[in-house]
């Protein structure tokens, strides 16, 4: 058994050790070599692919690295698996359309507004996820 001094002794120590583990690892995470961001690859297409895609709530419908809506199709990855021509065509589409009786609203993309989300799905689509495969609904996997 402990006397009083040695488990305080035991405690500020084991305090200390974790302490330093954790600024150590905090620091290592930071590392230019950590990142896997992508983050030199944005553009301003992206930047407004992105503003696109918040401005019309695509998220409340797709989803991107898992974050959103499983109504509709994942999108991480989705210019890997359909390719820039199908997605221009898609936010193209002048009338709505239900693939598998989900309705894709018709939103009148401009062809520079399609063009900056297809810069934006092709910058996510970049990003380096571990190895991990995105998160598909099992609804969504019906368009894959």
């Amino acid at each position: 058994m402990l006397s009083k001094q040695q488990a305080r002794n035991f405690f500020l120590g084991g305090t200390l050790v974790t302490f330093l583990a954790f600024i150590g690892l905090t620091i290592f995470s930071f590392s230019k070599t950590q990142d896997q961001t992508n983050d030199e690859n944005i553009t301003e297409a992206v930047v407004r692919g992105k503003d696109l895609w918040e401005a019309n709530n695509c998220m409340g419908c797709h989803t991107i690295l898992g974050e959103g809506a499983y109504y509709a199709p994942e999108l991480t990855k989705v210019i890997e698996r359909r390719g820039p021509a199908y997605i221009n065509a898609v936010l193209r589409q002048p009338v709505s359309w239900a693939p598998h009786g989900r309705k894709m609203v018709a939103y009148g993309f401009s062809e520079e507004e399609t063009k900056d989300l297809i810069a934006f799905f092709e910058w996510i689509g970049e990003v380096d996820l571990n190895g991990f495969d995105t998160v598909v609904s099992p609804l969504a996997k019906e368009d894959n």
